[in-house]
């Protein structure tokens, strides 16, 4: 149901107007917003809504049927896709509708247990794990594409986010994420010695956040909007939250 995810896998990695995932606003672009959607981006930087996020902002906006002002560059392909995703979303419901047919059970029951409940959990997930790829404290957005290329960004501006538990393995290394944009051809059964041969070669220059709650709500508190400027992350009143890295 990924509609050619692949198609939002930022090239130009936590540089503004480039790699809309997650796109943090400043404040005067915030402050511009209607009402309604100010709200909308406070639940989605609550930490509590990745799903919604990737749902509306990511799968619906921008690889579904995409209008030329979310995704201005068109091609055949992006069409052709979402219509296969299409059919085969038809294709899934009709299926469980006739399941429960078959088998004497709620259609609507089925259809949300069989095709809606597992969606919203997969959109959950991709909306976490891209989260927290490119949203930390340690971690620059750019507006300046000079100075996002000076940066060294492939390394600088994603997270390596470790677990203690099986769940890194459980997804596919993706967490060794440095490694990951440095070259993205590396497939994911290698990327976890990629990543620990590059933070040998770059130590000091990969950001490496160990996974807990705790990180993952006080990061959902501080990081809501950011400043390029200072190069500092700030709450939704403008306050800095973070130490400033870099002039974005």
């Amino acid at each position: 149901m990924g509609g050619g995810a692949q198609r939002g896998a930022p090239r130009y990695t936590n540089l503004k107007g480039f790699d809309f995932v997650w796109e943090p606003r400043t404040l005067e672009a915030y402050r511009a917003l209607p009402r309604w959607r100010r709200r909308l981006e406070r639940v989605y930087r609550s930490g509590w809504a990745p799903w919604l996020y990737y749902l509306v902002e990511i799968w619906w906006n921008r690889l579904l049927f995409p209008n030329r002002r979310t995704m201005p560059t068109r091609r055949a392909a992006f069409f052709w896709d979402g219509v296969l995703v299409v059919a085969g979303a038809a294709a899934w419901i009709a299926g469980l509708v006739a399941a429960a047919a078959a088998t004497g059970q709620s259609a609507t029951l089925l259809v949300l247990t069989g095709f809606v409940l597992p969606f919203v959990f997969w959109n959950g997930m991709i909306g976490f794990v891209v989260y927290v790829h490119h949203t930390h404290t340690g971690v620059a957005w750019y507006e300046d594409k000079r100075r996002w290329a000076d940066a060294q960004p492939f390394v600088s501006t994603t997270v390596h986010l470790t677990f203690r538990s099986f769940m890194g393995s459980a997804l596919h290394h993706i967490m060794e994420h440095t490694a990951h944009h440095v070259d993205m051809s590396v497939p994911l059964y290698r990327l976890k010695r990629a990543q620990k041969l590059l933070e040998e070669r770059l130590a000091g220059h990969i950001v490496v956040q160990p996974f807990s709650w705790r990180w993952y709500a006080d990061t959902a508190r501080r990081c809501k909007l950011y400043d390029f400027e200072a190069g500092c992350w700030t709450d939704f009143s403008g306050r800095r939250t973070s130490t400033p890295l870099a002039a974005g």
